[in-house]
């Protein structure tokens, strides 16, 4: 292609784009505000949670379109800034807000735009891994989450099993929300139930359309260990925002956790996004937070935290809280455990048959529950009564309890078949080791052989006492 050639090109293109430019220009007139506006007015008295704050807001704006206040703005993005700040000047609601669309190929309401949006959504979520941005183990054994977005439960709820599942042995815990957004409320709501053990009402939503009150309760299990004793702290900041501030008022009128930075941004108000046009959307709150403690909620004041700090130094001050928290966590843990194992012991010591096993069946129970003692744990002890102490008895009430406390193991009833058999009653080992067989076939279990080699033992062992 020679010099002219590709001046004349060059100049084509230029053409062309100033052309499509003035087109563009053109098109943002008067009539478009106003189009704008009206829809936008509409969008508010049909859905805002508050009716009488969107007709006012409605006044407010009709009133600075006759003044010419939006003459000015020449693009969808400085026109959506101008609409953000003049509803915000009225209702007050940090949720509200108006902002011009990403730009899609395709057309509106076409299923080839809602390939796109839904490409869109999957690729922040996964860009984001679902808002949980870092997990790891401080100093102390202090366990810290950086949890920037609630992402939907359908997706989210596994990657935040797995983190809380690498903070579970921690002696407290940080959650860091100083540049959380918010989210889904069902994501707050599960997140909130690992850190509680009994049935509490968190927090409600109510809804302007049918007038409707949505409770939300801590959820009786999670996929994970749960931590009702663990010392929490969570990190706030101005950033924080809508969800993640019901998360830390949900802990704070609790008196769950310690709030630690800056006070937050101060959105109570759930909703959703609604299109204007084909250029603008607007974020319409259409519910309200109300806490069942103070049966208020954040919005416009935000969540105060019980210790303030400039924002450079709330990670260390929260982990310096945290710290000295755990350790009078591990010490009140020792003397809880020490306890729970002296009375376990005395129950041992003063073993009676037929009157002890379900003191026993408790008291190894507690110790279960407070995770002093798991599975293996007892098994172990079993055989140590069984093997060392040589009181095969008591060896017989811990397996026998084991089988109680974890009836899904199969291990656990091969165990108490063998210590039956050791004492004589071969037709309730037989019994077992056919149930330890059972459950190992059930569950694939990579001890199944050796399960179905013990039946086989038992079964010769009663055919020759025959």
């Amino acid at each position: 292609m020679n010099f002219t050639s590709r001046m004349s090109l060059l100049i084509a293109v230029l053409f062309f784009y100033f052309n499509v430019t003035n087109a563009q220009d053109n098109s943002f007139t008067e009539k478009y505000k106003e189009q704008a506006i009206h829809r936008l007015s509409q969008l508010m008295n049909d859905f805002y949670v508050f009716p009488e704050v969107a007709k006012l807001t409605e006044e407010h704006l009709m009133t600075q379109l006759k003044k010419g206040h939006f003459d000015q703005f020449e693009n969808d993005e400085t026109f959506a800034a101008a609409l953000t700040e003049s509803v915000q000047t009225i209702n007050k609601d940090k949720h509200m807000r108006i902002r011009a669309n990403r730009p899609f190929v395709a057309p509106e309401y076409s299923p080839e735009r809602m390939i796109e949006e839904r490409l869109v959504q999957i690729n922040r979520s996964r860009k984001g891994n679902y808002g949980l941005e870092t997990v790891k183990i401080m100093e102390g054994n202090v366990g810290y989450v950086d949890l920037r977005g609630f992402a939907g439960l359908e997706n989210g709820k596994a990657v935040a099993d797995a983190y809380m599942k690498l903070i579970s042995r921690t002696d407290a815990v940080i959650i860091d929300l100083s540049k959380n957004g918010g989210g889904s409320p069902n994501m707050v709501q599960y997140l909130c139930s690992y850190f509680f053990d009994q049935k509490l009402h968190l927090n409600s939503l109510y809804w302007r359309e049918g007038n409707e009150t949505q409770e939300y309760w801590t959820i009786d299990e999670v996929e994970g260990n749960k931590m009702p004793d663990v010392p929490l702290f969570v990190i706030t900041s101005g950033r924080t925002f809508s969800a993640a501030e019901e998360f830390s008022y949900n802990m704070q009128t609790q008196k769950r956790a310690t709030l630690v930075g800056q006070t937050s941004g101060g959105g109570a108000n759930p909703g959703g996004k609604r299109s204007i046009n084909d250029n603008l959307s607007v974020f319409i709150p259409t519910g309200k937070a109300i806490n069942p403690i103070t049966k208020t909620n954040w919005e416009g004041v935000g969540v105060i935290p019980e210790v303030e700090t400039a924002v450079d130094e709330t990670l260390n001050k929260a982990h310096e809280l945290a710290k000295e928290a755990a350790v009078a966590y591990r010490d009140k843990t020792k003397e809880k455990y020490s306890k729970l194992f002296l009375d376990l012991n005395s129950k041992f010591d003063q073993y009676t048959a037929g009157k002890s096993e379900e003191e026993i069946l408790k008291a190894l129970t507690e110790c279960r529950d407070v995770k002093l003692f798991g599975e293996g744990d007892i098994n172990m002890l079993g055989y140590e009564y069984l093997m060392q102490h040589k009181k095969p008895k008591i060896a017989e009430s811990i397996f026998r309890s084991n089988t109680i406390l974890f009836p899904n193991s199969a291990n656990a009833h091969d165990s108490y078949a063998e210590s039956l058999m050791m004492n004589g009653d071969l037709e309730s080992s037989l019994k077992n080791y056919q149930k330890a067989v059972d459950l190992a076939t059930e569950n694939e279990d990579r001890d199944l052989n050796l399960f179905k080699k013990n039946l086989e033992s038992i079964k010769s062992k009663l055919e020759n006492k025959k």
